[in-house]
C-alpha cells in the first residue's frame, strides 16, 4: 500500500509541468518560458521520483523493471532540468518529455508488485556503483536526444504540410531541435566509453575477464556504433531530418532493450 501510495504521489507531481507546458502560449520563445511557473511546476515534477528513489532504495539496490522504470524517469528529469539551465530552447521539449516520463511511471506503477531479481546490497566495489551511475546517465540523455530528434521530426513534417499544428508551435524549431540533439548525442557518445571502461573494470574485477558479450553488452555496443555512425556522417556529408531522427530512435530502442528490456524479460518474462 504504501509503495502504491508512493508512486501515486510521483505520478501526480509531473501532472502540473505536463499541463502547464502544453497550455502555455504558443508563441512564447527564449527565455520567456522559463517563468517562475515552468521552474515551480518542473521543480516539483522532479522531486517526486527523487523520494520515490530515497524511500525504495535507501536500503536496497532494486533490480526489478519498476525500479528501473522510476531511475530511468528520476534520472531523466532531473537532467533535463540541468539541460534547460544550460541552453535557451531544450525548455521547449517539456511537451513531449514529461508526457512520456509519465506513461513510463504508469507501466513502473502496474510493474511495481511483479517479482523482481534480488536486490543488491549497497556494499558493492567503487567499480560497480560508478558503472551503474554511468550506464543511468546515458541511458537519460539518449532518453532526451530521441525526445529532441522526434521535435525535429515533427516540425519538419509541419513545415513540409504547411499546416503547423498547436504542438508544433510550442517545440524548438528544426535548427535548435538538431543541435541540441547533436550536443546530447556527443555526450552521450562521450558517457558511453566510460561505461565501458567501467564495465570492463568490473568484469575483470569479478571474472578476470575484459568482457562478456551477454546480451545487454550487445545491445549497448549496438547503440554505441549507430551514435558513432550518425556523428561520423553528420559531420562529414551533413546528415540531417528524418534520416537522423531514425537513427537515434533506432539507438534509443537498443539502449532501452539493454536497460529496461532486459528487466522486463527478467522480472515479467521469466516469472
Amino acid at each position: 500500500m504504501e509503495d502504491s501510495l508512493l508512486s501515486l504521489s510521483a505520478i501526480i507531481s509531473m501532472i502540473p509541468a505536463a499541463i502547464f507546458s502544453l497550455t502555455r502560449n504558443n508563441g512564447v520563445r527564449g527565455n520567456e518560458g522559463r517563468n517562475v511557473m515552468f521552474w515551480l511546476t518542473l521543480s516539483i515534477a522532479a522531486t517526486g521520483p527523487l523520494i520515490w528513489i530515497f524511500f525504495n532504495l535507501s536500503e536496497t539496490w532494486k533490480t526489478g523493471l519498476s525500479a528501473a522504470l522510476w531511475i530511468t524517469i528520476a534520472a531523466s528529469i532531473n537532467i533535463f532540468t540541468a539541460i534547460t539551465l544550460l541552453n535557451d530552447y531544450a525548455w521547449r521539449l517539456t511537451p513531449l518529455l514529461i508526457p512520456y516520463l509519465i506513461i513510463l511511471a504508469f507501466f513502473a506503477f502496474f510493474w511495481q508488485h511483479m517479482p523482481e531479481a534480488r536486490p543488491l546490497t549497497y556494499d558493492l566495489s567503487s567499480w560497480i556503483r560508478i558503472h551503474i551511475l554511468i550506464s543511468v546517465t546515458t541511458y537519460a540523455f539518449v532518453t532526451i536526444a530521441a525526445v529532441s530528434a522526434l521535435a525535429a521530426f515533427l516540425q519538419e513534417r509541419s513545415l513540409k504540410l504547411k499546416y503547423p499544428t498547436n504542438l508544433s508551435r510550442m517545440l524548438p524549431s528544426v535548427a535548435e531541435s538538431e543541435s541540441l540533439l547533436l550536443r546530447l548525442l556527443i555526450i552521450s557518445e562521450i558517457i558511453l566509453c566510460f561505461g565501458f571502461a567501467t564495465g570492463m573494470a568490473t568484469q575483470f574485477q569479478e571474472t578476470g575477464e575484459l568482457i562478456n558479450l551477454d546480451h545487454k553488452t550487445i545491445l549497448s555496443l549496438g547503440a554505441f556504433g549507430v551514435i558513432g555512425i550518425l556523428l561520423g556522417a553528420h559531420f562529414s556529408i551533413g546528415v540531417r531530418g528524418r534520416k537522423v531522427t531514425r537513427f537515434v530512435l533506432l539507438a534509443h530502442l537498443l539502449m532501452t532493450l539493454s536497460y529496461p528490456g532486459v528487466k522486463f524479460v527478467t522480472d515479467v518474462v521469466m516469472n
